[in-house]
């Protein structure tokens, strides 16, 4: 998406809504136009959360201080699979570097959301000893239990956890038959080319509802499909077959 793209984006969204989430399965730190994409956002007051892998964050750690961002949402649980297990520590040093900067005016939340994966409790243990030594903490307080999601570190930086969950696919549908999500009552996705979908997990536009560069946002949002969504999740109910293959639940 071009910055030009997403002035116009922002133009018809900012009616609706004072936040934009930079993500949409994508990692936001590689956009070429980044800082400017930020600079947009700023310039109509939108709160802009970030959520991104946090591989760039020490090379890209200056232009996301130089603009105001309201949250960043580290996925810490990306690094197992894709960061050699003797980087490890590196990769958090530089995410702590980060966070401890930014947090003077900064949510920052680490994430891990693969609880519960068997194959993941090596790395998941690695990262909270390393957490608990940063921060002090005693390595228990970070073992959650119960309906505990996350946990404070300090000041504005959190840890979250979450168990690991299928993505979509239109095709694996799973034994559940209701359901209420956050799409079309608390969110919706633009992609790249435009398409609105009803949620960030939707990233190939299998649910597309209009495009934003052709019609009002207003308009989309109250076509027959998207009001069909969002009344069948508000009474738990899954009218699409897409999301009947994904694995995301609200509590």
């Amino acid at each position: 998406m071009s910055p030009d793209e997403f002035r116009v984006i922002v133009a018809k969204i900012r009616p609706f809504t004072d936040y934009v989430y930079l993500h949409v399965l994508g990692e936001p730190l590689l956009h070429p136009f980044f800082e400017e994409i930020l600079s947009i956002a700023g310039d109509v007051n939108l709160n802009v959360n970030i959520t991104t892998n946090g591989g760039l964050i020490a090379r890209k750690k200056e232009i996301v201080l130089r603009q105001a961002v309201r949250q960043v949402n580290i996925s810490l649980h990306d690094a197992e699979e894709n960061i050699p297990s003797g980087k490890w520590g590196d990769y958090l040093d530089s995410i702590f570097d980060y966070a401890l900067v930014a947090a003077d005016k900064t949510y920052i939340n680490l994430r891990l959301w693969n609880w519960g994966v068997e194959t993941s409790s090596e790395f998941n243990r690695f990262c909270l000893e390393k957490i608990a030594q940063k921060f002090d903490k005693n390595l228990g307080e970070l073992y959650l239990k119960g309906k505990d999601t996350g946990a404070k570190l300090a000041d504005h930086i959190f840890l979250q956890h979450a168990p690991r969950f299928e993505w979509p696919d239109g095709e694996k549908e799973r034994s559940e038959k209701t359901k209420t999500c956050y799409a079309l009552r608390d969110q919706i996705a633009v992609l790249a080319d435009g398409t609105v979908v009803p949620c960030c997990l939707d990233a190939d536009g299998a649910m597309a509802l209009g495009n934003i560069f052709e019609h009002d946002l207003g308009l989309i949002l109250n076509s027959e499909r998207a009001q069909k969504i969002r009344n069948g999740f508000i009474n738990n109910q899954i009218t699409e077959s897409f999301c009947r293959t994904c694995g995301f639940f609200v509590n």
